[in-house]
């Protein structure tokens, strides 16, 4: 059952109109500003995230459905999943 949370999570769009999505998107996103306050590179705060995100994947789901719900990554990457700026 947990495996199956976490591909039908994977399916979905980050739901940003979720009210648990959106407060926890706006207290990572404020967590990256105060890093990059404090002289982190936004590069190390997102590697630290995504660190911090696979591991409460792996703790939540378990390793295979992580593993899974990783592979459908590359493909939500290039299509734009995770872009928020306009091309030109």
């Amino acid at each position: 059952m947990r495996e199956t949370m976490l591909q039908e999570t994977a399916a979905e769009t980050f739901d940003v109109d979720s009210d648990d999505k959106r407060v926890a998107l706006g207290l990572v996103t404020e967590a990256f500003a105060e890093g990059c306050l404090d002289g982190l590179d936004g590069d190390c705060m997102a590697q630290a995230a995504l660190f911090a995100a696979f591991q409460e994947l792996v703790a939540t789901y378990g390793e295979d459905a992580t593993a899974t719900y990783a592979e459908g990554l590359p493909e939500r990457i290039r299509a734009g999943g995770f872009t928020t700026t306009l091309h030109h």
